[in-house]
């Protein structure tokens, strides 16, 4: 059950980093085009330097976040592997030098 959860998880933290990635490229094309609006409706200004920006600075984001993720994952299943190789040797002093 615990691995159902996981390979889960997996799943979603990619769905994620791909809707985070459509955000960002969106967000952008709208500032760049001038589309965006502040708050109350006040237009935001935007511009193509404004709209190359968001997509840079977005960009760093889904990357530090996703790598993040990943990150954590990537610890779970190194933390498994090695409890499976320990448990593959056997226990501690059973005739080995």
């Amino acid at each position: 059950m615990r691995d159902f959860f996981i390979r889960g998880f997996e799943v979603l933290v990619g769905v994620v980093v791909i809707l985070m990635s459509i955000g960002v490229v969106v967000a952008a094309i709208a500032v760049g085009m001038g589309a965006a609006t502040g708050v109350d409706g006040v237009p935001a200004g935007g511009g193509p330097l404004a709209g190359l920006l968001v997509l840079v600075l977005g960009a760093i984001y889904v990357i530090f976040v996703g790598g993040a993720m990943y990150l954590g994952l990537g610890i779970y299943r190194n933390t498994q592997r090695m409890a499976d190789a320990l448990d593959a040797r056997g226990p501690i002093g059973a005739g080995r030098p």
